[in-house]
């Protein structure tokens, strides 16, 4: 019995290989968000933690990433792929649900350094994931979440599909800002040109995640 099998698991996309993340690679997750993850002016996280105290921004990262892996149960789960080019990890992409055996939903949130960005990176990463939910584990709703301002975000929701789905004002800076609910089905999904490779995705996978059984 293999009582991790997430570490197996691979998704293949033309540019980027994604696995869930391991220690090794999510040291040089730290070096990429020291590198710069967005303009000091912006702020897309609905969590500020990108404006932690330098010192200790690294560590935070690292046990907040820790933290989630250790919480993992079919019953609530976020599963934080680490995005590599070129065998260099450059970001993350989040895909998470609860009670996903019952619902059907998952949810996702991402980001990569500033010198990988507008090149259509985070379209392939988020396009790998959900194809992944829908196509393997047997999602039937993809949701996603940006504040208005965030240009990026939405037009990675808007080429792959996903329609406005309601908003709510918080608190960011001291200032309200509004964030944008997205959602995106199998039926609305805009499917890129290529075809999603999937590795090590094992009947012990499939049982820790809660997705549904072929047939």
């Amino acid at each position: 019995m293999d009582h991790w099998p997430l570490r197996h698991l691979v998704l293949r996309t033309p540019r980027l290989e994604l696995r869930p993340d391991d220690d090794a690679g999510l040291d040089e997750l730290v070096a990429v968000i020291y590198d710069g993850v967005h303009p000091p002016d912006e702020m897309p996280f609905g969590e500020p933690w990108t404006e932690a105290d330098p010192r200790y921004l690294g560590r935070g990262a690292l046990q907040h990433f820790w933290s989630e892996r250790a919480a993992l149960s079919p019953q609530r789960w976020a599963v934080h792929f680490l995005v590599r080019r070129d065998g260099r990890v450059i970001g993350t992409q989040k895909l998470g649900a609860r009670e996903f055996a019952i619902t059907r939903e998952v949810n996702t949130g991402s980001w990569i350094g500033l010198r990988h960005q507008g090149q259509g990176l985070g379209t392939e990463m988020r396009a790998a994931v959900v194809l992944f939910a829908f196509d393997h584990l047997g999602a039937l709703t993809a949701r996603s979440v940006a504040f208005a301002d965030n240009a990026r975000s939405h037009g990675v929701s808007r080429r792959l599909g996903y329609r406005r789905d309601g908003s709510e004002t918080v608190a960011r800076r001291g200032e309200a800002a509004e964030h944008v609910r997205l959602v995106v089905t199998p039926s609305t999904l805009v499917r890129p040109p290529w075809t999603l490779g999937v590795d090590g995705y094992t009947e012990e996978c499939r049982a820790l995640l809660g997705g549904i059984s072929p047939g």
